[in-house]
């Protein structure tokens, strides 16, 4: 596990697991959603979308979390792990809402500056409808992996915590 992205629903905990495995692992940390929007919430065209991501994969060792559909091949390529949180619709929406609550007027630390903390409705279908209609596809992707790539699904917070503490027991 050297090269990791993470991807899920919105809400799903990818950034503060992302955040949790930078520091057991000592690997450094990128949050697509700081890399890819500029201050005001202005999204980067596709093709800076990827020149960013390419310049992370110069690195021997790095964790990657979002999703950012139209760039996420160039992710699965260079990744040797991929770690998929397949959380329920429930959790997802508990996470987006609380997550609302306690960024209200600020910016998240995954996040760009000057973008404070936001829900809107597309956002809200976004993650409601995730399960039908995003991930039968990134399952399907991970599916066609090669045997060289570790694909690790998580389907709840106790998954989470499990893996973790497996993380923990690992020789440094």
């Amino acid at each position: 596990m050297d090269r990791i992205m993470l991807i899920g629903p919105g809400g799903a905990g990818k950034s503060t697991l992302a955040r949790e495995l930078g520091k057991r692992l000592g690997i450094e940390v990128h949050h697509l959603d700081a890399l890819l929007w500029k201050p005001g919430w202005t999204l980067t065209t596709r093709y800076e979308q990827k020149e960013i991501q390419r310049g992370l994969f110069d690195g021997e060792r790095w964790i990657v979390d979002g999703n950012y559909g139209a760039t996420m091949d160039l992710r699965l390529q260079a990744a040797d792990t991929v770690i998929f949180m397949d959380m329920p619709r429930r959790v997802c929406m508990y996470g987006i809402f609380s997550r609302r609550i306690r960024y209200h007027g600020k910016t998240r630390p995954d996040m760009q500056k000057d973008c404070p903390e936001r829900l809107n409705i597309e956002f809200v279908k976004w993650v409601w409808n995730y399960r039908k209609n995003k991930r039968p596809g990134v399952l399907s992707k991970l599916e066609s992996l090669g045997s060289d790539k570790q694909v690790i699904i998580l389907k709840s917070r106790k998954d989470v915590r499990r893996f973790l503490e497996e993380i923990g027991r690992r020789p440094s």
